[in-house]
């Protein structure tokens, strides 16, 4: 199966639209800034109506359009996914948790051996 390389053409309408959503983006922080003196409201009102059009202008791109396919495509895969029961989730976490303290066990006995053999046996260091 092979999997084919797609390419996208980029058009002057689409570069525009991308740009115009930047500009209402830095228009969107500049309104909130500017319009400190009038209060929260018109701050925040203003600064979330300029971001909703520069939202609503990238999704009309094709960025935004190929964006909204890879979400949907996303939750199409998520919904085939099997997902363990409550039973399953808690043997497997039961058995990394094991595994873990058998690990943890034998790196320490381990690393005690080797203190042991290295200090007490061949270099004759007694504490």
């Amino acid at each position: 199966m092979s999997n084919p390389q797609v390419e996208t053409v980029t058009t002057s309408a689409d570069k525009v639209k991308l740009g115009g959503a930047v500009v209402l983006l830095a228009a969107a922080l500049v309104a909130y800034y500017a319009l400190a003196a009038q209060g929260a409201l018109a701050q925040w009102g203003a600064l979330l109506v300029l971001m909703g059009a520069s939202v609503a202008a990238f999704f009309t791109s094709e960025s935004g359009k190929s964006l909204i396919a890879y979400g949907r495509d996303s939750l199409r895969e998520v919904r085939k996914v099997v997902w363990p029961t409550r039973k399953e989730a808690t043997q497997m976490t039961g058995y990394v948790f094991a595994f873990v303290v058998v690990m943890a066990l034998f790196l320490w006995l381990t690393d005690k051996t080797l203190e042991w053999v290295l200090y007490d046996l061949i270099l004759g260091w007694k504490r």
